[in-house]
């Protein structure tokens, strides 16, 4: 597998594999509103997004930048997304580490993850076993597709030491 910058040309693998992942209605807060140019705006306008392939056949990616502007941008954040075909397989684990890779060598301080569906336990054990810990929960901040209103948790890890 290799992680690279994001290209136009992997879009339409990107917009196939947000579209999988949101039309399970479990882990994304995004039910088909988003249309194709609004989600390239949204994958490569002020974040830098990142691909996992194999073979060429775009499995993963993620975007990472500024969790807010200007006297928030200490703080990075990430959106990452697997394709169903390659989940269990540590390709989100390869794209946090290297999302934290990233966002330390562009000087950020620490990392928040705004929004994480607490009912995505793959997702929030990963983010724990790497060094986030849960800071917030939102009551009933996801209407998860299965289980209804369900929490939303604000994750958090420091990056540089001493901060």
């Amino acid at each position: 597998m290799q992680i690279t910058r994001a290209t136009q040309a992997e879009l339409p693998a990107m917009w196939d594999i947000f579209q999988a992942v949101i039309s399970t209605g479990d882990t994304l807060p995004f039910a088909g509103s988003l249309d194709r140019d609004t989600f390239r705006t949204h994958w490569f306008g002020p974040h830098t997004s990142y691909v996992a392939a194999v073979g060429g056949d775009v499995i993963g990616m993620y975007k990472v930048g500024p969790n807010y502007p200007d006297l928030g941008s200490h703080v990075a954040s990430a959106t990452y997304l697997v394709a169903p075909s390659a989940q269990g397989k540590g390709i989100g684990r390869a794209l946090v580490n290297h999302s934290i890779a990233q966002a330390q060598s562009e000087g950020f301080l620490a990392m928040q993850f705004n929004y994480v569906v607490s009912t995505n336990l793959p997702a929030v054990r990963l983010y724990e076993k790497l060094g986030f810990a849960i800071v917030g929960t939102l009551p009933k901040a996801f209407r998860h597709r299965q289980h209804g209103l369900v929490d939303a948790h604000v994750m958090y890890r420091r990056l540089q030491q001493g901060t």
